[in-house]
C-alpha cells in the first residue's frame, strides 16, 4: 500500500488541503505533520520512514536522510525554492522530483509593495509613536517614479515587475538568464549588479541560495547603495551581510530595510530588528490564503509524477 508523508505544518493544519490530498488519494494511509514543530534529523527521518511519497516545505532532504529512507520514490515541494533538497543525492537514490515554480509569486511581489511603500511613508515608525504616545508627522516618499532594482527576474521577479507598472517605476534587473524578450515588452532595463546597486532607489532580492549567491549582496556590495535607499528581501536568508547591514541603518549609510527572510530564524541579532528603520516579518512571503491553497494544489499534483 503506497504510504504519503506530509512534513509541511502548513499543509498539515490547512483543513481544505488536508481535504483535497484525501478525496486524491481515497484509501491511501497519509500521516501529517501534527507537532506544530519543524521536523529536522533524526525526527524528520523518523517520520518518513515507511512512506513511499511525501510532500515537504522547508526541511533539509540531505543525502543523510535519504540515505535511511530506501523505499522513498517521491517528494513534491510544498513552495517555491528548492534550495533545501539536495538534487544531486536525490538522482542518486532514484527519488523523484514534483515541483512548479512560481505559485506564490503575487503573494511573495505584494508583500514587497507592501513593505516598500510602509518604509518609504515611515509607516512603522509613525506607527510605534503613536502607541508610545507621540503625535507628530513624518515626511516620506512616494513609490510612484522611483528606480526599482530587481535582483533575480525568474517568477516573482517577473511579477513584480508588472505590479510596479502603475507606479511609473523605472525598472533595473540583474539575472544571470537574459530574458531579452520580458525585458524588452516591458521596459526593464538589464544591467550588472554593481550599476543596480549605485542607481536603484528601491533593491529587491529574488534569488535562489546556493554557493553562488551566498552573501551576494557582501560588505562591499552593500557598500554600494545610496544612502537614500531602501532594500528589501523577501527570497532566501544568506543573501545578505546582515552585519554590515545594521550598520548602514544604524549610521544612516542606508534609509531602511524590510527583510521576511534570515540567516538564522527567528533572527539572532535582537539590535537589527529592533532598529526603527528596519521591518522584519516572520517569513511570510507566501502566507497569503490564494498562495498556500496554489502551493498545496501544486504539492498534490506534484506527487503523481
Amino acid at each position: 500500500m503506497n504510504k504519503i508523508a506530509v512534513t509541511s505544518r502548513s499543509f498539515s493544519r490547512n483543513a481544505h488541503l488536508r481535504r483535497e490530498l484525501e478525496l486524491r488519494y481515497g484509501t491511501t494511509v497519509i500521516d501529517f505533520n501534527e507537532t506544530g514543530r519543524s521536523l529536522e534529523g533524526r525526527e524528520l527521518v523518523d517520520f518518513l520512514r515507511g512512506h513511499d511519497k511525501a510532500i515537504v516545505a522547508l526541511e533539509k532532504i540531505t543525502e543523510e536522510v535519504l540515505s535511511e529512507l530506501p523505499e522513498l520514490r517521491v517528494i513534491s515541494k510544498y513552495g517555491v525554492g528548492t534550495d533545501n533538497l539536495d538534487l544531486a543525492a536525490m538522482h542518486r537514490h532514484r527519488v523523484r522530483l514534483g515541483w512548479t515554480g512560481g505559485v506564490n509569486k503575487r503573494s511573495v511581489s505584494e508583500l514587497v509593495i507592501s513593505v516598500a511603500i510602509s518604509l518609504l511613508r515611515h509607516v512603522p515608525k509613525a506607527n510605534n509613536e503613536v502607541l508610545r504616545g507621540l503625535w507628530r508627522q513624518h515626511i516620506g516618499h512616494q513609490l510612484s517614479g522611483k528606480t526599482v532594482g530587481i535582483i533575480g527576474c525568474g517568477h516573482i521577479g517577473k511579477d513584480l515587475v508588472q505590479l510596479l507598472r502603475p507606479f511609473g517605476c523605472r525598472v533595473l534587473a540583474n539575472d544571470i538568464v537574459e530574458y531579452h524578450d520580458f525585458y524588452r515588452e516591458n521596459d526593464v532595463e538589464p544591467t550588472d549588479l554593481s550599476r543596480l546597486l549605485t542607481q536603484a532607489d528601491i533593491v529587491t532580492l529574488h534569488l535562489p541560495y546556493d554557493e553562488t549567491t551566498r552573501n551576494i549582496l557582501s560588505e562591499d556590495r552593500l557598500a554600494l547603495m545610496r544612502s537614500t535607499a531602501i532594500l528589501i528581501n523577501t527570497a532566501r536568508g544568506g543573501l545578505v551581510d546582515e552585519a554590515k547591514l545594521k550598520l548602514m541603518l544604524q549610521s544612516g549609510e542606508l534609509a531602511g530595510a524590510a527583510f521576511d527572510v534570515f540567516a538564522f530564524e527567528p533572527p539572532e541579532d535582537s539590535e537589527l530588528i529592533q532598529l526603527p528603520n528596519f521591518l522584519a516579518t516572520p517569513h511570510i512571503g507566501g502566507s497569503a490564503e490564494e498562495a498556500i491553497i496554489a502551493m498545496g494544489r501544486a504539492a498534490i499534483d506534484g506527487l503523481a509524477i
